[in-house]
């Protein structure tokens, strides 16, 4: 294999991050093949990590960490030759899962060594780009309160979701999904690029991640009585199936609601004021899975 590669490592990333990763792959990877290692220090700063894969012309970087992770590593590598790679170290794992990359580190490394390659498509939300999905209501208040949280794992999203249920009010939205328009009432909205949030539980079922296409999935208000029937639902790919479950499919779209909200993009919490613009961008990533 002549690739060369390199891991990015984000230190303070990912619910497995009491294992030395460098120490990891040092005993786990392949010896006959030349890797490098690249160290993310600071969350806030990811410019210096950027300018060495540049200055390297590696051909796949390695993502180390957690979705968050995964989508710096991904936002340098797309509309290029460089492939990324996944040591999936989060508590989600969405891009990983979705692409059939084992939970198991070291049979995640030996997928990385082999070096298949696949293309997959990836997004822009107001000019950012993500790769699983994005999302405004719910799921991205979720997403805000868990990216602040000192712990991580299901167990905490689990609990945050249940904490902040009660207290959450629906949104109104309109949605135009390649110039045609609906307007809803929405307890989330999740543009999705790949079926799962992460962990398995599907927002999606129907997405794929090579066709050219979003699913725009819209959950709409429901009872507290509701709770468990959606959550096995999203468990088992049925969550279509649910008469609060709204889908819609296209290769553009634009939400407009009221006032700022939270909105997420891989998981990665941000707020935006009263717009969305949404598009896929088709073949434009390549994957080692």
């Amino acid at each position: 294999m002549n690739s060369k590669i390199a891991f990015v490592i984000n230190p303070n990333a990912g619910v497995k991050k009491k294992i030395n990763i460098q120490n990891f792959i040092i005993e786990h990877f392949p010896k006959d093949i030349h890797y490098d290692f690249l160290i993310w220090e600071d969350k806030n700063d990811f410019e210096t990590i950027k300018q060495q894969i540049v200055k390297n012309n590696y051909s796949i970087l390695v993502a180390c960490g957690g979705d968050g992770t995964v989508n710096q590593v991904s936002s340098v590598v797309v509309n290029t030759p460089i492939a990324l790679g996944i040591l999936p170290l989060g508590s989600g794992n969405g891009l990983a899962r979705s692409n059939k990359i084992p939970m198991d580190l070291k049979q995640a490394l030996a997928v990385i060594a082999k070096g298949a390659v696949r293309k997959i498509d990836s997004a822009l939300i107001n000019g950012i780009p993500y790769f699983c999905t994005a999302g405004v209501g719910f799921d991205a208040l979720i997403a805000n309160c868990f990216a602040t949280s000192t712990k991580r794992g299901l167990a905490t999203y689990i609990n945050t979701t249940i904490k902040e249920f009660f207290n959450y009010k629906s949104n109104h939205y309109s949605i135009v999904v390649d110039g045609v328009k609906t307007n809803v009432d929405a307890f989330l909205i999740t543009i999705a690029n790949a079926g799962q949030w992460g962990n398995d539980v599907y927002i999606a079922p129907g997405a794929k991640l090579d066709d050219g296409l979003l699913r725009v999935s819209i959950l709409k208000p429901f009872s507290k009585r509701s709770i468990p029937a959606i959550g096995l639902k999203l468990f088992f790919k049925k969550i279509d199936t649910s008469n609060h479950f709204m889908a819609l499919v296209g290769k553009k779209i634009e939400i407009e609601f009221n006032n700022e909200l939270p909105v997420h993009f891989d998981g990665e919490p941000i707020l935006v004021k009263n717009k969305l613009n949404i598009e896929v961008v088709p073949l434009s990533l390549n994957v080692v899975c």
